[in-house]
């Protein structure tokens, strides 16, 4: 690629929805103190972003703060999201570039001179998986810049016709990318690597997703969102017509063994909350309110050991402090038992991203 990418996880879209605006400090400071629900349960967030851009500062200090609110994050996965691609070189390496960054604010982790938070203790970066058999240079080279802590690509799919939903980054080529033989082929070279994908779709898209999962049972495929439910454009105020069709796919989808589905990062895309107009964050009662509905059949449908809890963050910081949003995740999971808790927070990340 010789352009450099937006440096965040979905393109922005016109609209109040579907768009990421640059963090409010003050805004946030109005939320509710929480007291920490079960707070020495271990979590490992398998999806946050660093990024360094004008109005979208989030650094190690920046989660480090987030993370000291008195949840127990013992580690994290970082998810590519378009950071630090390297200036010069080969367009196919340059994203090689994002992968030495996460691998060292890893390292500084592992310094101890930063508390007990392991910060992108395992790295998802972006290889062109169209290029086929030419995507295994460039993820031999991740291999090696990740210093054995990279772990696959986010090759995204998610497309829709409607412009008002946005594309994503990845998928400028239309519908149908994990369909196309040159994709296929660039994901075989990426198992055959030992190496996961990081999938996102739609809801509207399950079913591409759910044929790739069984075309390639040996993949290890990693689903994020919560297989990406929409609210806002065509699908304002249409949950009820929304529900039952995600519900479907995620059916489907769940009957595959090699995939694992990721809970959360729904605050854009489903829209539920009105983080924009509304006078403080939302409150972890209110997101558990919000998500649960979701969050819960998808916990029924996959099982513990194939879910796991993600914040997005900081995309997610727009709309709810990371103390809340936690808090909302143990909310949802409270009827779970003990060793469900357990997989749900950081024993299905272990195992879906091999993580010590």
């Amino acid at each position: 690629m010789t352009e450099e990418r937006s440096p965040l996880s979905d393109t922005p879209v016109p609209g109040a929805y579907g768009q990421i605006h640059p963090l409010r400090p003050d805004w946030l400071a109005k939320a509710e103190p929480e007291t920490i629900l079960d707070p020495d349960l271990p979590i490992i967030d398998t999806h946050q972003h660093f990024w360094d851009r004008p109005g979208r500062h989030y650094l190690l200090p920046d989660f480090l703060a987030d993370t000291a609110t008195g949840h127990n994050v013992i580690g994290s996965v970082f998810v590519e999201c378009g950071s630090m691609y390297r200036a010069k070189g080969p367009d196919a390496l340059r994203a090689v570039g994002e992968v030495e960054f996460a691998a060292g604010i890893a390292a500084m982790c592992e310094s101890g001179q930063y508390g007990r938070t392991m910060a992108a203790s395992g790295i998802v970066g972006f290889a062109d998986l169209t290029r086929g058999e030419a995507a295994r240079e460039p993820l031999e080279a991740m291999i090696r810049a990740g210093s054995g802590r990279f772990r696959g690509v986010r090759h995204a799919a998610n497309w829709h016709a409607d412009p008002r939903v946005g594309n994503s980054h990845h998928a400028d080529t239309g519908a149908g990318l994990y369909a196309r033989d040159d994709f296929r082929e660039g994901f075989r070279v990426l198992t055959s690597l030992g190496l996961s994908l990081d999938a996102w779709v739609y809801f509207t898209q399950l079913d591409e997703l759910t044929d790739l999962a069984r075309a390639h049972p040996d993949a290890n495929i990693i689903v994020n969102h919560t297989g990406g439910p929409l609210g806002y454009g065509p699908y304002t105020g249409k949950t009820a017509d929304v529900f039952p069709v995600w519900k479907a796919g995620m059916a489907e989808l769940a009957k595959c063994r090699n995939v694992t589905m990721k809970l959360g990062g729904m605050l854009m895309r489903l829209a539920a909350f009105d983080y924009h107009t509304a006078a403080k964050p939302i409150s972890s009662q209110g997101l558990a309110d919000l998500w649960g509905p979701w969050i819960a059949p998808t916990i029924e449908m996959f099982g513990a050991d194939r879910c796991t809890f993600e914040s997005n963050y900081p995309v997610e910081k727009m709309g709810v402090t990371y103390a809340a949003l936690w808090n909302a995740f143990k909310r949802t999971a409270s009827g779970c038992s003990a060793d469900e808790k357990t997989a749900l927070f950081s024993g299905t990340a272990k195992k879906a991203y091999r993580l010590a």
